[in-house]
């Protein structure tokens, strides 16, 4: 399929504006635009949102590097994230050093970053959001 494009969107549960702060603050995270329930051109249906959701995001857009991502708060509290994990390549073991860090903060490591046979560093986390997350360092060099 010519032009197709698929984009990771993530529901935070009511959490959406913390986790967007933390992206921006652990991965440089740019937010693009970030509408609120409450700026909706049409209401939202009755008892679609529990109370004191209108001052939660509706849709956001953000970008990680030259990656586009998606969230919102969706439409109840709490989030269930299962089945897959964002993975980050980074060019140094410096870089992947302070992702992981960066991330891990609050979250839980499931893999420390260690040698692989594939990369000279690879560790799998799970973020204070209950995103998982893998980093990669990838090189063009080949690893004994």
């Amino acid at each position: 399929m010519p032009n197709t494009l698929i984009q990771p969107y993530l529901m935070f549960g009511g959490r959406c504006e913390e986790a967007l702060e933390f992206y921006r603050t652990a991965l440089g995270a740019q937010i693009d635009m970030l509408m609120r329930f409450k700026d909706s051109p049409e209401p939202t249906p009755p008892g679609m949102l529990p109370p004191g959701f209108e001052n939660k995001v509706m849709h956001a857009g953000f970008r990680i590097g030259d990656n586009v991502l998606m969230a919102s708060d969706g439409c109840e509290e709490g989030q269930r994230y299962s089945g897959f994990s964002l993975s980050i390549a980074v060019a140094t073991e410096a870089e992947a050093d302070c992702f992981f860090t960066a991330l891990s903060d609050g979250g839980q490591v499931q893999m420390p970053l260690a040698k692989t046979f594939w990369s000279p560093r690879f560790g799998m986390l799970t973020d204070r959001f209950g995103i998982s997350w893998m980093i990669n360092v990838v090189t063009t060099e080949c690893t004994e």
